[in-house]
């Protein structure tokens, strides 16, 4: 599966061992995220992955930054984009079994790197349900 990340300054090392941990499993990952714990905007690097998610390069997205609102809003002004902000396995595997979410938002100073990880393996291999799910995410969209 091919993966896009990106992060702020607050997700750089949660980023690193996300990509890892997908590229032992046998992902491809594009790295969009920053390297550094300097301070950033993180819109900056989260467009990138909205774009590559959105315009099929990647099948998937991961996001990163403090809380995870941040990148979960930038995110979702894509058209294509349904990014969910996730706190837990549960919450990411229901995002992805009832919302079809394509990016996963993760809240950098609110998880730990175990949890982290948990919900980046639920959010990959989760399928959609489909059936009375699909009929709410069409109407999702404002145009």
């Amino acid at each position: 599966m091919d993966i896009s990340i990106g992060n702020d300054h607050a997700g750089v090392d949660l980023k690193e061992a996300i990509v890892s941990h997908l590229k032992q499993q046998g992902h491809n990952t594009q790295n969009h995220g920053t390297d550094s714990e300097d301070s950033v905007d993180y819109a900056d690097f989260i467009h990138p992955v909205a774009q590559d998610v959105e315009k099929k390069k990647s099948d998937m997205g991961i996001i990163i930054c403090g809380s995870g609102n941040g990148a979960a809003m930038t995110a979702n002004k894509h058209k294509e984009i349904r990014a969910a902000l996730c706190w837990s396995v549960e919450v990411s595997k229901l995002s992805r079994q009832h919302n079809n979410a394509n990016v996963l938002s993760i809240p950098a100073r609110f998880v730990n790197l175990e949890q982290a990880l948990e919900m980046v393996d639920v959010f990959v291999t989760t399928p959609f349900e489909g059936g009375r799910h699909q009929k709410r995410i069409e109407k999702i969209p404002c145009s």
